[in-house]
């Protein structure tokens, strides 16, 4: 009986896994992709979502849908990605509040946000706009940081959709940074921190963009200043914050995330259909419309902006105290 060398067969067992691993690339998908939004309906995430996976669903010929699983500041379905099938049709659309913050927030979140998850694609960021009631007496950034800075600590409160979310924490940066003492005021979402603030029941907010141009169009608001580190161009009057308090930024990114063990064929295709998605005009004009500002970002330097955001929240969240265990 002939005996195979060796090295024949490894290269034989290396061209057979090769075959199958270009063979799974080209057969996905074969069936629909969820994409698990871990906030509730109606929040910038989810609205993102369901535009951007319309069209991924287009650009790749297949049947995209989204699911909320919203719970713990986004924990729920953030673990429900990571410990579930590892096969590319379970991904994970989350923001940057839910994957960079919360571990900070939480001694044990029930993910990694590094280890347990790839990066496919930043979808683009959503600045927090610092906006006030018209009877607040600062009427630009100027008056505020001047008016905040003359008065004793706690004189004025600022609203937040709740403890250790963005907003919260873009307030204490800013106490931090400017030396003041805003008092923050915490809320159960966005939506009555909104109303209590159109009331004029608490003065001041940070908000996502896409949750209050709205009202500031229609001047029920007064938008002081963006947390992002230049101008949105949907509010191109309106300055950046960082003008002022150099080194303040913090905006909501948005981005897709596959789980750790999804096969690096179908992981690869994932990227490059996004990639394409993502330049689609209809695509970019819709998001850019609602206040997203579009990433021109590749998945490795996405993944480098995780791990720097962790860093960062991470000494915020420190400095505040805040907690939610």
């Amino acid at each position: 009986m002939q005996r195979i060398p060796v090295k024949s067969i490894i290269h034989l067992v290396l061209a057979t896994c090769l075959s199958l691993f270009a063979g799974l690339a080209l057969a996905y998908p074969t069936k629909p992709i969820t994409i698990i939004v871990p906030q509730a309906p109606g929040g910038t995430n989810d609205i993102v979502g369901r535009v951007v996976a319309q069209r991924l669903g287009e650009q790749m010929k297949a049947s995209v849908i989204v699911e909320n699983k919203p719970g713990a500041g986004g924990n729920i379905g953030t673990q429900y990605v990571a410990n579930g099938p590892k096969d590319g049709y379970t991904l994970l659309m989350t923001i940057s509040s839910a994957q960079a913050i919360n571990p900070a927030l939480y001694k044990n979140p029930g993910f990694d946000p590094v280890n347990d998850f790839i990066p496919l694609a930043m979808i683009g960021s959503v600045p927090n706009v610092l906006v006030v009631n018209p009877n607040f007496p600062a009427k630009n950034l100027d008056e505020f940081l001047k008016l905040v800075k003359s008065k004793p600590p706690e004189t004025y409160q600022y609203a937040s959709a709740g403890n250790g979310t963005l907003n919260h924490l873009l307030g204490e940066m800013l106490n931090q940074s400017y030396g003041i003492s805003l008092q923050h005021i915490p809320y159960k979402g966005v939506a009555p921190a909104l109303n209590d603030l159109l009331g004029g029941q608490v003065p001041i907010a940070f908000a996502s963009l896409p949750s209050v141009l709205q009202y500031i169009n229609s001047q029920k608001l007064i938008a002081l200043g963006v947390s992002s580190t230049k101008r949105s161009p949907i509010l191109p009057d309106v300055p950046s914050i960082s003008e002022k308090v150099p080194g303040f930024s913090g905006s909501l990114w948005i981005g897709l995330f596959a789980p750790k063990g999804t096969p690096k064929p179908v992981v690869d295709k994932l990227q490059k259909e996004m990639q394409l998605t993502l330049a689609n005009p209809e695509l970019r004009e819709k998001l850019q419309a609602s206040g997203v500002e579009l990433a021109n970002m590749t998945p490795t330097e996405f993944a480098k902006q995780l791990q720097d955001d962790i860093a960062r929240w991470a000494k915020i969240v420190k400095t505040s105290g805040a907690s939610l265990d």
